[in-house]
């Protein structure tokens, strides 16, 4: 059963299409340009190649990971659309508002980069720009409406992105 605000109208942000598939398009999207319409390879060859990709995948862990245990620690989901009981400050979210949604961009940008593949990398700020325009933005108006100057007060002393 949904939880339900006192206005009648259900718990949690309007998001309606799960932000994890976003950098999943991004990556299948950026594969089949390469293959089908235009090469956009990336002038890094071995372990220079192989090494900024394990950093850049090792980067979206370290931001997604975190969160996802800190969501874990609180008894929350980390779905967006899910209720959200409180908001979370503390640990990684001390330095990113979306270190989940910042992770998967890194995740998708470290891909591309093993794969020498230039449109995965070159799809990263347009994922980012999806994910603000179908999960971030509505994430934010709910938890301002939930928790007010709590919420808005974190907003002003932590970032969006980084």
């Amino acid at each position: 059963m949904d939880a339900k605000t006192g206005s009648g109208e259900r718990d949690g942000a309007a998001v309606r299409f799960p932000p994890p598939l976003v950098p999943l398009i991004g990556l299948v999207l950026g594969i089949a340009l390469q293959a089908f319409v235009w090469p956009l390879p990336l002038p890094l060859a071995g372990l220079a190649r192989y090494g900024i990709a394990v950093v850049l995948l090792a980067l979206g862990l370290a931001l997604g990971i975190p969160a996802i245990r800190q969501f874990v620690r609180t008894g929350q989901d980390p779905a967006p659309w899910e209720s959200t009981p409180e908001i979370i400050a503390t640990g990684i979210y001390r330095i990113t508002r979306n270190p989940m949604y910042l992770g998967m961009g890194f995740l998708q940008a470290g891909l591309g980069v093993a794969l020498a593949n230039g449109w995965v990398v070159a799809l990263v700020p347009f994922t980012w720009l999806a994910i603000y325009f179908i999960a971030i933005r509505h994430e934010e108006v709910y938890l301002e409406r939930k928790f007010g100057n709590v919420y808005t007060d974190y907003k002003k002393s932590v970032r969006r992105w980084l």
